[in-house]
């Protein structure tokens, strides 16, 4: 006897446990995963795992980080308060981290998330 929940795959109609999320049969997404106050975990097509955090915008950061990266402005701007001060008192790592930040900056996608 077969109690099981089951439910079907709204793209290829395959049959699947109840608790999926992922469709096992052709491997798209069937729904959202949760959402916990102001983070939101989703899976995309790609299986890849995306946690939502603070939205930064890549050119503000880099404009910051171009402009005031010795005072580490770049790094308040992203929410990291405790590696701002840390930029403040050693002029951004004697100038390496600035220089660092900047190309790491360049290579994130926008928006990207803190």
């Amino acid at each position: 006897m077969e109690n099981d929940k089951v439910k079907y795959c709204k793209y290829c109609g395959a049959k699947v446990a109840y608790e999926a999320v992922v469709c096992v049969s052709c491997g798209r997404q069937i729904e959202m995963l949760s959402t916990n106050g102001n983070q939101t975990v989703v899976v995309n097509n790609t299986n890849k795992v995306i946690v939502g955090g603070r939205r930064c915008n890549k050119w503000v950061a880099f404009v910051l980080c171009l402009l005031f990266g010795i005072l580490g402005i770049h790094k308040f701007y992203e929410g990291k308060i405790g590696m701002g001060i840390l930029y403040l008192i050693t002029g951004g790592l004697c100038g390496i981290g600035w220089i660092i930040d900047a190309i790491v900056i360049l290579f994130k996608p926008n928006p990207y998330y803190v």
